[in-house]
């Protein structure tokens, strides 16, 4: 039961330290899971595989572009 216990207080304590950020500071917010807001990523040239966030015109044709 001990371990239990001590395992619900680590993983609590680890989520309230992920979320420092966006629990204490006012308008903040979880940073987006998606590509497309991804700046490294797009600046690299990889986009989304569904294209999700373009339209189909803004999609072009990279070398990491899977056919």
């Amino acid at each position: 039961m001990k371990t239990v216990l001590l395992t619900i207080a680590i993983i609590a304590v680890c989520v309230v330290l992920l979320g420092v950020k966006v629990l204490f500071v006012k308008g903040a917010r979880f940073p987006s899971g998606y590509v497309h807001d991804n700046v490294a990523l797009r600046r690299k040239g990889i986009s989304c595989a569904s294209g999700h966030g373009q339209r189909p015109t803004d999609r072009k044709i990279t070398k990491n572009t899977i056919h």
